[in-house]
Order: C-alpha cells, then sequence, then structure tokens
C-alpha cells in the first residue's frame, strides 16, 4: 500500500491568465475519521497577492458527497470576478491527474454566491439533501447541503 505522503503531485500548472494556485500545505488522510488525503491552497493573482483560499480532498468516501471534494473562499474586496470557479476548474486539472472521474462540491442552500460558482464551473445540481444524524455539519448547526457533481474529462487532463 502506498502511503499518502507520496501521493501527492506537483502543483505548478495550476495557474490561468488571471490566477494562480499557491500550495500552501498537503494533509495526509486519516483513515479513522475516514479522511482522504488533500491539498490546501492560496488563490493568488499573478502579481502573487492572496485573494482567497481552496481545497481539494483526492479519493471518494460517503463523508465527501455531503461535504465536497473543493472548498473555497474568496476574500469579501475580491469577490464577484469568478476566482473561486477559476480555482475550481484548475483544481478540476489536478484531481483529473489523480484519475479521478467526478468531484463533488456542497454548499448551503442560502448560498447563493457559491451556488452561482458551481453553476460557472459547470456543475450539475444533483439534490439539495438533508445532512444524516452524527454529520458534522449537522451538530454545528447546518441541516441541509446543495450537493453539485462535476464530471471530469480525464482523457483531454492528462494530455495537458
Amino acid at each position: 500500500m502506498v502511503s499518502d505522503r507520496n501521493i501527492f503531485l506537483d502543483t505548478e500548472f495550476l495557474k490561468n491568465t488571471e490566477i494562480q494556485l499557491a500550495l500552501e500545505k498537503t494533509v495526509e488522510g486519516n483513515p479513522e475519521k475516514n479522511w482522504v488525503p488533500a491539498y490546501h491552497f492560496s488563490i493568488r493573482d499573478l502579481n502573487g497577492i492572496k485573494m482567497g483560499e481552496c481545497d481539494l480532498r483526492i479519493g471518494y468516501n460517503d463523508n465527501l458527497y455531503f461535504g465536497g471534494h473543493i472548498g473555497y473562499t474568496v476574500y469579501p474586496e475580491y469577490r464577484g470576478n469568478h476566482y473561486a470557479g477559476k480555482a475550481c476548474l484548475l483544481l478540476f486539472q489536478l484531481a483529473g491527474k489523480h484519475n479521478m472521474e467526478y468531484l463533488y462540491i456542497t454548499c448551503n442552500p442560502d448560498n447563493h454566491a457559491s451556488k452561482k460558482t458551481c453553476e460557472y464551473a459547470g456543475g450539475k445540481l444533483l439534490e439539495i439533501a438533508e445532512l444524516p444524524e452524527g454529520n458534522d455539519m449537522r451538530e454545528s448547526g447546518e441541516f441541509e447541503k446543495c450537493i453539485y457533481e462535476f464530471t471530469l474529462n480525464t482523457s483531454v487532463i492528462k494530455d495537458e
């Protein structure tokens, strides 16, 4: 079995004409907690100014249906420019290099900005799901999640 520390890939390619994702840290999976390995990035402009953060969780398990593979936040002064959506599109490339075929991104039903991000990035709304009893998010006061699915074209991603 390959240890989690060996699964992380080079991420220098995660940039476009507007933003770059700067790797902040990687976190190994924790099977006892049902956590998968994750990358954590800052979202930066091409001059290096930090505009937000995002992360990508690698792999599949039941928790990720409700928690999602990607999380993001854009600082208030940089909102309205689709930076979260553009970061997601870059993260899809990295997920493809990990041979992932699909991802979930979830958000609260009243989070209109996050729903727009999911639509911008090409997500398909699967459902608005009630969080199961015992889910950590439910225990912190959340009860429903919009579940968006993203199908990755891994043959295109791998060839880039």
